[in-house]
């Protein structure tokens, strides 16, 4: 298995949505964008990816102008282009085509030297599913401090 060094992870997607699939692309990037991934300067609070003429984008994943850059620095906000193969991309236009689905990136890592994404195929969660979220995690907290404690 290929050695994974995880640069993000979206807490805040797995208590806002219900993820019912993911997958992992690829991402176009620029020098100074890889650069600046690498030291931890984005923020993808807000992204999302859509499907624009059967193309895969994300939208919303601002990346800090990397500071030892010169002319050639990258645009912070721009749309960039995910990788997927075209069976993976039609799969996901039938299931965001469905009611309520969206994606929603859930990670950002490096694999073999390649910046990689995990995307989440997500359904957005009611208040009390939240509510029931938490209550399971508080829940499965105190198991294992119980556990924990009679060891």
């Amino acid at each position: 298995m290929a050695e994974r060094k995880t640069l993000a992870r979206n807490r805040r997607a797995f208590y806002e949505y219900q993820v019912e699939d993911t997958l992992e692309v690829g991402i176009i990037l620029q020098g100074t964008e890889v650069k600046s991934m690498r030291r931890g300067k984005f923020s993808f609070a807000d992204a999302y990816a859509r499907i624009i003429q059967n193309e895969l984008w994300l939208v919303g994943l601002h990346i800090t102008e990397y500071t030892h850059g010169n002319l050639f620095n990258h645009d912070p906000t721009r749309r960039r282009k995910l990788l997927c193969h075209a069976d993976e991309l039609d799969r996901l236009r039938r299931r965001v085509d469905e009611k309520g689905f969206t994606l929603v990136p859930l990670e950002f890592y490096l694999k073999q030297g390649l910046i990689k994404m995990a995307l989440g195929v997500c359904k957005g969660k009611k208040l009390y599913d939240k509510r029931e979220s938490l209550k399971a995690k508080d829940q499965k907290r105190e198991m294992d401090r119980e556990l924990r404690k009679g060891l």
